[in-house]
């Protein structure tokens, strides 16, 4: 078995870097699209109060209280 360069030694290190950086990335791109699809529907909830047309009561006052 022969040891390895240390040439060769730094080209893996800087390839498990590489990797690693690339998941960050991939972390980062996955978190961002969760903020802005929860934004968005956010915003369709705020955009969807001013429709003529929608939910007619909140549900808790549609019936009369009983004594």
């Amino acid at each position: 078995m022969t040891t390895p360069r240390p040439r060769e030694h730094l080209m893996f290190a800087y390839e498990l870097h590489l990797t690693a950086h690339a998941e960050l990335v991939r972390e980062a791109a996955v978190q961002r699209l969760g903020r802005e699809a929860a934004r968005a529907a956010k915003a369709a909830r705020r955009a969807g109060r001013h429709e003529t047309e929608g939910r007619v009561s909140a549900g808790r006052d549609r019936y009369a209280r009983a004594a």
